[in-house]
């Protein structure tokens, strides 16, 4: 058994090709145009990239942070392919330290789910020192409701012709446990199994407004998936200001 994203990095645009990262990329782009916020931007938790790279595309500066190296290494060569100029740092959400200040930061795709809340108000008072004053921080969680009503004790499958997705899932309290098989199909027709293990933890949404107000974050507006209604949405989004 493996670090999440060890294996699944390689595959992992390919298989939420469903999630429509250009729709989503236009969300962040016409809001980040709303609020006036700056070109200069870093994505925490990108993964391989796919929003970095369309928020490139759109005009922005753009810095891609995971804790992930498989990740990174696909973000790079993917960016490359396309020919952006973006740069990946390893970095962990929760100690995030930058050697510059941005004009916002975006954490979309569950990267605060891969922590407890307790480690919450630690994590955002490191975000807010990453940004300008006035900066945006805009983050978003896979809602309670969806961890424990869709999520948890449920089985997840993908299967392709050259990649088969399992993914079983348990709920234990404040988490939910994956455990995700990868069965990817080789030169000579044969298939190699990996194994990872996934943590998700479950947030209420006052402990997360809690931890951002506290973390020096006001204007504060809570919305579900690309801006639709929060109320039993399986997202919910929290864009916010840094006190000036």
């Amino acid at each position: 058994m493996t670090d999440a994203y060890d294996h699944l990095a390689e595959w992992f645009e390919i298989l939420n090709s469903d999630c429509d990262y250009p729709k989503w990329s236009q969300y962040f782009i016409e809001g980040l145009a709303r609020l006036g916020a700056g070109e200069k931007g870093l994505e925490l938790g990108c993964g391989s990239g796919a929003i970095s790279r369309a928020l490139k595309r759109a005009g922005y500066d753009m810095t891609g942070a995971d804790i992930s190296l498989p990740m990174l290494t696909k973000g790079e060569a993917l960016a490359a392919q396309e020919g952006l100029k973006i740069d990946f740092i390893r970095a962990d959400a929760r100690t995030l330290k930058t050697p510059v200040k941005y004009d916002f930061i975006l954490s979309p795709n569950d990267c605060f789910n891969y922590m407890p809340t307790r480690a919450l108000p630690a994590a955002f008072r490191h975000a807010a020192a990453c940004l300008r004053r006035g900066g945006i921080f805009w983050l978003d969680v896979s809602s309670a409701c969806k961890l424990r009503e869709k999520v948890a004790n449920n089985i997840f499958a993908d299967d392709r012709d050259d990649l088969t997705y399992l993914c079983f899932s348990t709920l234990l309290g404040d988490r939910v446990e994956l455990d995700v098989t990868l069965f990817v199909k080789r030169e000579d027709g044969a298939f190699c199994r990996f194994d990872e293990k996934h943590t998700q933890y479950i947030h209420e949404e006052e402990d997360i407004l809690a931890a951002l107000t506290g973390a020096g974050f006001d204007h504060i507006l809570v919305e579900g998936h690309w801006g639709s209604s929060k109320e039993g949405a399986d997202r919910l989004n929290f864009i916010c200001r840094k006190r000036a």
